[in-house]
């Protein structure tokens, strides 16, 4: 084989290199299977999220169409699911709702805390909670400086302050956002942005184009009539 290898070494190199292309086309193939079968499946099963009476929802709460989240206010692929949720949140107006549900990662410093005041912020208003959210998106980069910038703009959107220091620690933020990790990781959701569109899962931050197919599939399977 050495031998072999020393008077050919081109001819050798090139067999590795299709032998690794022959490999990845299958893994691919494989995994697009997997994936076109899962999706199926979801279509077929739509996964159930518990969606709370005093929900943080964008959009009517009788909407046909419902988008669910699993965020992280420090994720910069949440960004990107943002700008698609707003695409669609235009493109479907009064015809979608928009759940806003928390998935910190333990590697973003400012991811839990964020939610903590998203939460404590729901508390006194829906419509507060999601001006920070959109500060926060908008300003990503400002993570960085920790309580400073959450402070800033929790007093811009209107929060009470004394009552969002108080809510920030307790038991009721914090179980509301274990409950959200908990039901991601249910519905087999370990990264972010991860969304459910009517029970159809979406892990990572496609585009809007992936969301309007599905909708429209779900629409020819008579699934959704909007």
């Amino acid at each position: 084989m050495t031998e072999a290898i020393e008077k050919h070494p081109s001819e050798f190199i090139t067999a590795l290199q299709n032998a690794a292309k022959n490999a990845q086309e299958s893994l691919g193939k494989k995994r697009e299977q997997d994936e076109k079968k899962q999706l199926e499946e979801s279509f077929n099963s739509p996964l159930v999220a518990d969606i709370r009476t005093d929900e943080a929802i964008r959009g009517p709460k009788d909407a046909l169409i419902t988008l669910v989240e699993y965020s992280d206010f420090e994720c910069p692929f949440c960004t990107r699911g943002n700008e698609t949720v707003n695409t669609l949140m235009k493109k479907y107006a009064g015809k979608i709702r928009f759940v806003y549900k928390h998935l910190p990662l333990s590697f973003h410093e400012q991811a839990m805390i964020s939610a903590q005041y998203f939460e404590a912020i729901r508390i006194q208003n829906n419509d507060k909670a999601f001006a920070f959210h959109d500060e926060i998106f908008q300003n990503q980069a400002k993570l960085k400086n920790g309580v400073v910038f959450l402070d800033s703009i929790a007093k811009k959107v209107g929060a009470d302050m004394n009552k969002l220091k108080k809510d920030i620690n307790s038991e009721a933020v914090k179980n509301r956002i274990a409950a959200d990790v908990a039901e991601a990781g249910k519905f087999g959701m370990s990264g972010t942005p991860g969304f459910l569109l009517n029970g159809v899962p979406v892990r990572g931050a496609y585009p809007a184009e992936y969301f309007v197919n599905l909708i429209d599939e779900l629409q020819k399977r008579g699934k959704l009539k909007i």
